[in-house]
């Protein structure tokens, strides 16, 4: 599966954690993330990660774009809901791409959690 991963800066440690909770499941697939979520998780667990552009600098954008073009199974984006971001719209744009598209999204360290187990356990399918 292609998984995207996204944190906003005061999420940034909690996906680390996750990543490394995980790493066992993560090494299987072939893994996405903006920029410096992607280089802090790659420096603490040495997954291999396909960076894009920083959030605010477009790489909300380019992870839609993937989702739009049918390229990614799985977004984990770890959200800060008590901060306002200067790139709501993005944000909001590729949360939205999800939904039309029916790509499984979680938002939060639960439902993250919910999802890489089910994907543990290939009850998350790939709709390719």
């Amino acid at each position: 599966m292609k998984i995207a991963l996204i944190a906003h800066d005061k999420k940034k440690q909690d996906m680390i954690e996750l990543c490394k909770n995980h790493r066992s499941i993560l090494e299987k697939h072939s893994l996405y993330a903006t920029g410096t979520t992607g280089a802090l998780v790659m420096g603490e667990t040495k997954l291999e990660i396909t960076r894009m552009k920083s959030g605010p600098l477009g790489g909300d954008q380019q992870i839609g774009s993937m989702v739009a073009n049918g390229e990614l199974d799985l977004v984990i984006f770890l959200r800060d809901p008590l901060t306002a971001q200067p790139h709501e719209p993005d944000i909001s744009a590729l949360l939205r791409l999800c939904d039309v598209f029916e790509i499984p999204l979680a938002t939060n360290i639960s439902s993250a959690e919910i999802m890489l187990k089910a994907l543990e356990t290939n009850i998350l399918f790939s709709k390719n």
